[in-house]
């Protein structure tokens, strides 16, 4: 978009593991385009907020190691867009308890997943708080000292976290409002185009829990063996087939390029393809797209030094900002700028 030039994008990627192609598809990926396109981009690892539902050290530490190699494998470059881990940025906590003094008890009531929380608990005839934590029922406090503290523009989104950037912009407009000054930027989201929804090799959505994920990062045996298991019809390779009803071709459509797709959507209607060939194409376009990223990312999770010391650049350069619009915060209520 033209008029965004100059503007500060931000992206917060919760440690979850490694992605599989689905996740690439439909969300890594599109986030990549979106910050190479824009001069300034962060992505922070969203470990605090991992906190809610991670109660295990040594997992969170491993994930979020996964999370920057997975990034930086697949294309990010660090020395455009500031990677950090959100915990490495101090004044983040600091900026929830100020704006935790201005925010009233019933923006957090109306929060999406402290509601669906209750409505849980509801059906299953519980307390309606049960199980709550006060990491889940101010989720939206933390998510948006993440956007405010890094003067953030725009926070591409979708459609379910518009509330999250709606309550940003309620509490630093409650925060500018209490104390007479335009300190906090009012964020705005951008809302993504409905990311793709890939089947997994079972024709069901791809998903971990169900156990039907091709892996982004994979040896090409295995990719291979998980390829030849999608499931298919039994009609023969000279029948026509229904291109867009065909797991392959779903997957294809994504990694394949435009020529390679419309050469095995014409085989398919015409009939002459059999789904083994297919299968072998569907192969070859994943290992071309994830081979190198694969190995990228094999030998930064070997080398942790390497990836704690761009995390920790990325954290020095975030702080320059998140520094100075903690000052400015602290200034605007009475209390001292930060130290240099």
């Amino acid at each position: 978009m033209a008029d965004q030039k100059g503007k500060t994008i931000l992206t917060g990627v919760k440690p979850t593991g490694a992605p599989h192609i689905g996740n690439y598809i439909g969300a890594i990926r599109p986030a990549l385009r979106l910050a190479a396109s824009h001069e300034k981009s962060y992505l922070f690892i969203a470990d605090y907020h991992a906190l809610n539902a991670v109660y295990d050290p040594k997992a969170l530490k491993e994930d979020s190691y996964q999370v920057a190699a997975c990034w930086l494998a697949l294309g990010l470059d660090p020395a455009k867009t500031v990677l950090y881990r959100q915990s490495d940025i101090p004044e983040i906590p600091e900026l929830v308890t100020i704006l935790s003094a201005v925010t009233p008890k019933g923006l957090m009531d109306r929060s999406h997943a402290y509601k669906a929380a209750k409505d849980r608990n509801a059906e299953e005839n519980r307390d309606p708080d049960a199980d709550v934590n006060m990491g889940l029922y101010t989720y939206p406090l933390l998510m948006a000292a993440d956007i405010l503290i890094a003067n953030t523009d725009i926070v591409p989104v979708g459609k379910d976290q518009v509330q999250h950037i709606e309550f940003a912009r309620d509490m630093a407009g409650y925060f500018n409002g209490a104390f007479k000054k335009n300190v906090l930027k009012l964020p705005e989201y951008q809302l993504e185009a409905g990311g793709a929804l890939l089947p997994g090799i079972d024709g069901r959505k791809m998903s971990k829990s169900y156990g039907n994920h091709i892996p982004v990062f994979i040896d090409s045996a295995a990719r291979r063996k998980l390829v030849m298991k999608t499931v298919t019809d039994s009609k023969l390779p000279a029948e026509p087939k229904n291109p867009d009803e065909n797991v392959i071709f779903q997957i294809y459509t994504h990694v394949g390029t435009p020529e390679e797709v419309q050469a095995m959507r014409d085989a398919f209607e015409k009939g002459g393809m059999g789904y083994g060939d297919a299968k072998q194409k569907l192969f070859e376009a994943l290992e071309r797209n994830f081979e190198q990223p694969t190995a990228k990312y094999n030998e930064l999770m070997a080398d942790r030094k390497k990836l704690d010391d761009i995390l920790e650049e990325g954290a020095a350069r975030a702080r320059k900002v998140t520094r100075e619009t903690l000052s400015n915060v602290r200034e605007a209520i009475g209390l001292a700028r930060l130290r240099n």
